[in-house]
């Protein structure tokens, strides 16, 4: 079983920057991993993500603001978050996409999510 553990949510000013992390553990073989938000009332919705092999996307809305990037020795993604927005402000979950040999089968894992609040 795939375990997600995310740290670094909290409560940041509008203009500032918080730095984001996951960590995957249970499996050699993790694909493709990102970070997904969801803010009150509306639809979870994809904020970056990145492959094994590194290749990235991102969402227009942050583009330019929000940088992700991975350690795969670690089976840690990072997303390091500036110029923060209160439109910013959502529970992140961090997302990872697992192959599971024995099924010949991707499957899909959540964290809890962390809180980013971004307000003055």
């Amino acid at each position: 079983q795939v375990q997600l553990e995310e740290s670094g949510g909290g409560l940041v000013q509008p203009g500032g920057s918080l730095r984001l992390s996951c960590a995957a553990s249970g499996s050699r073989f993790i694909d493709t991993m990102g970070w997904y938000r969801q803010a009150p009332g509306k639809q979870r919705e994809l904020v970056a993500r990145i492959a094994s092999i590194g290749s990235t996307n991102y969402a227009d809305s942050v583009k330019g603001r929000f940088t992700i990037s991975r350690d795969n020795a670690k089976n840690t993604v990072y997303l390091q978050m500036n110029s923060l927005k209160p439109e910013d402000t959502a529970v992140y979950y961090c997302n990872a996409l697992v192959w599971t040999p024995a099924t010949y089968s991707y499957t899909n894992y959540w964290g809890q999510g962390t809180q980013v609040t971004v307000s003055s």
